[in-house]
């Protein structure tokens, strides 16, 4: 069964969406993130995705201390990302209630470092942050391409022990056009060892059960929930 987890995305400690990663396209759902981590809870829901955007954006953590009053009003599995630049930033995320950090940039532009941090903190605390645009991952909060092609980036990982990957398909994301199916069915096929997380552009039940039916391990969804695309009820919550 497909492991089901919302999103909560961050900037002025609020909780936004974005569309494309463009943050000119910023728009807030809920004032107070912490109130909408208890909504996920109370749903049902065990996991939670939040992102930093302001600490993507700056390039180190920002809203550590909103983490910090999720993970202490909840009893959620937290992962978190954005502007995990340093140890100190992975320090302040694990110090403020997070279960997984997730890092993408640092990955891409010093590898040797990201597995420095795997070795010290253990493959289980850690998820590649895989963002992809017209093939090329993504750094830097979506503001910069690398000259990185999505399935060599993650050989070179899955060959040294990273069994976690968050991959978001940029185009898709906040558009509510629908998951990258194939491109997830292709990671899978390649990488079937991999806890596979698909992110951007789920938009309904539908799109879920699509990616369960091919799958996929697990999925982040935000916006479709948000504008209420998403019927709960009519998911398989574990």
């Amino acid at each position: 069964m497909i492991e089901l987890i919302p999103a909560i995305d961050l900037i002025d400690g609020k909780c936004v969406r974005l569309t494309k990663g463009e943050y000119d396209s910023k728009k807030i759902y809920n004032e107070d993130p912490v109130a909408q981590a208890r909504e996920f809870e109370a749903l049902g829901f065990k996991r939670l995705h939040v992102v930093d955007l302001d600490g993507a954006k700056s390039k180190h953590v920002v809203n550590d201390g909103v983490l910090r009053r999720i993970t202490e009003a909840t009893s959620l599995t937290v992962d978190f990302g954005g502007g995990i630049k340093t140890e100190e930033d992975i320090e302040k995320a694990f110090n403020a209630g997070a279960a997984m950090v997730t890092v993408g940039s640092i990955a891409v532009t010093e590898p040797e470092l990201f597995m420095g941090w795997m070795e010290k903190y253990g493959a289980e605390r850690m998820i590649l942050g895989a963002d992809v645009r017209q093939g090329k991952v993504s750094i830097n909060g979506w503001l910069e391409d690398s000259e990185e092609d999505l399935l060599p980036f993650l050989k070179k990982y899955v060959d040294r022990g990273v069994r976690n990957v968050l991959c978001t398909e940029i185009s898709k994301d906040g558009t509510l056009q629908g998951p990258a199916t194939a491109l997830y069915v292709e990671i899978m096929k390649a990488y079937p060892e991999l806890h596979l997380i698909a992110s951007g552009g789920v938009a309904s039940n539908k799109d879920i059960e699509e990616l369960d039916a091919k799958g996929i391990p697990a999925v982040v969804f935000g916006k479709a929930y948000y504008e209420g695309k998403i019927k709960v009820e009519g998911l398989k919550l574990c």
